[in-house]
């Protein structure tokens, strides 16, 4: 079935496929990596609202893009037979709820770097209102799940990002 010359999706202004083939990509604003999201439906329980481990998996999806934007290649190292990053401790304190619908920013911040671990503060917002805030502790392992030195190249880059703005 054709469209109709009168029909609004026939006289709308085409859309570029290349921005619509391309994935999300957050990015940084100073210090701040921010990653931006909506809430659908499966993230939800049958009242609507935003069930409670869900704010880890947008704060996961969040850390890996900032990881992405900071020049951070997890998957090189890991097929190359090297490490990769654990969450080894993750403190959440839930502020307000999220539902469905909702559209929202997890903002990310490197708090601290050592040579095995990088400490990240991850907020999740909704406009101005806070709804979650976390810190977590992620781990750079070897395959046998044993600490070991990140990259250094690594390192400097997390070091750079934790000194804008100061």
């Amino acid at each position: 079935m054709g469209l109709r010359r009168e029909s609004p999706l026939a006289t709308a202004a085409p859309m570029a496929a290349e921005n619509l083939d391309q994935p999300y990509r957050g990015g940084f604003a100073g210090r701040e990596h921010r990653f931006a999201l909506t809430v659908y439906f499966e993230d939800t329980d049958t009242a609507g609202v935003v069930y409670y481990a869900n704010y880890l998996k947008f704060m996961e999806r969040a850390r890996s893009d900032m990881l992405r934007a900071v020049g951070v290649d997890q998957r090189q190292v890991l097929m190359a037979g090297g490490g990769a990053y654990y969450v080894a401790e993750a403190n959440i304190r839930y502020v307000r709820s999220a539902r469905l619908g909702d559209d929202l920013v997890v903002v990310s911040t490197v708090e601290q770097v050592r040579a095995a671990s990088v400490v990240i503060q991850q907020r999740v917002i909704r406009g101005d209102e806070l709804l979650t805030d976390a810190r977590v502790t992620a781990a750079f392992l070897d395959a046998n799940g044993r600490p070991q030195r990140q990259p250094e190249e690594w390192l400097e880059k997390f070091r750079k990002i934790n000194q804008q703005d100061r």
